[in-house]
């Protein structure tokens, strides 16, 4: 079994510690890069890659891959780990839906990510537009599989949830993000359990939808703890997880407390796979969205060698 590394030690660290080789990355440049920015622009999308700062966003919109963020660019809360800009809202744009739709199939995507900001102002949470752009996505590329980040759709989660269960993804994914002791500074609007439950009505109502979670490492979390949020996923039927390094986007920002190394996200992935995940990516530059599309191919696969066994 490879040998799990110590996170290191929480002491004598700099305001603001230099990155490491390994979390380096190009800027992004190139024709392929421009038209995706271009097409986004055209139809009036969002990114996560954009407003969230992603480090791999030069990689992804190179091979024509992007993560539309619905809903607006503007989010009710303010996360600390979270780049998405704080505020009031736009209204629900109607023509968000087939926008995302046209921009799979201009891109000539096989496996879209959806995302949102968090909508508190709205009813449901937002839950419906959600429905909306898988409906598109369904009439206008119907070849390509669709996977869904939704926020925990707080005070709204079981109707919101069954509604875009209802409409079937290919895969649902909410974030955990951190271990639950961090909650009150990193994620303070939200619930570590009420997110658990989410994922695992989704199972509940579904059970052939793939569900995945991911975490944030080096916010000065324990290993044991981390140990735990894999425990309370699997416990949830979650499976597929990704963990991944997280960058301190801005100054205002939590602090980065640890850089943790390649070899320590390989242990934590080798603890994760004994502890019965369909799929695990865990590395440094690993995102939700990233490389979505072969982690969906081998997630089938995965499930289809866990049926043949059984």
């Amino acid at each position: 079994m490879t040998e799990l590394l110590p996170l290191a030690p929480e002491t004598a660290r700099p305001e603001r510690q230099r990155k490491p080789d390994w979390i380096r990355v190009k800027a992004p440049t190139g024709s392929a890069f421009a038209e995706t920015k271009a097409l986004m622009r055209r139809l009036n999308l969002a990114t996560v890659c954009e407003e969230a700062a992603c480090p791999n966003i030069g990689e992804c919109w190179t091979k024509k891959h992007a993560t539309v963020m619905i809903l607006g660019d503007t989010c009710t809360r303010a996360c600390a780990f979270c780049n998405v800009k704080t505020g009031m809202p736009r209204a629900v744009d109607a023509l968000e839906p087939q926008h995302t739709a046209d921009a799979a199939a201009e891109l000539g995507l096989d496996h879209i990510v959806i995302t949102s900001v968090d909508r508190d102002d709205l009813p449901d949470g937002g839950a419906s537009q959600f429905v909306k752009v898988i409906q598109a996505l369904r009439r206008t590329t119907p070849n390509t599989t669709i996977e869904i980040l939704t926020p925990d759709f707080r005070n709204k989660a079981q109707a919101a949830v069954e509604s875009i269960v209802e409409a079937g993804p290919d895969v649902y994914n909410h974030n955990l993000e951190t271990v639950p002791r961090l909650y009150p500074t990193i994620r303070p609007g939200a619930r570590y359990y009420a997110s658990l439950r989410l994922l695992e009505s989704v199972k509940r109502h579904n059970p052939s939808i793939f569900t995945k979670s991911g975490v944030m490492l080096g916010l000065g979390e324990e290993r044991l703890e981390v140990h735990q949020v894999m425990d309370d996923m699997r416990s949830a039927d979650i499976d597929f997880l990704t963990m991944g390094q997280y960058l301190q986007p801005t100054p205002r920002h939590a602090k980065v407390m640890d850089f943790v190394t390649p070899a320590a996200f390989d242990a934590f992935a080798a603890i994760a796979r004994a502890k019965g995940f369909l799929l695990v990516a865990s590395s440094p530059l690993t995102r939700s969205s990233y490389h979505a599309g072969d982690d969906f191919a081998r997630l089938r696969a995965a499930r289809e060698a866990q049926i043949a066994r059984a």
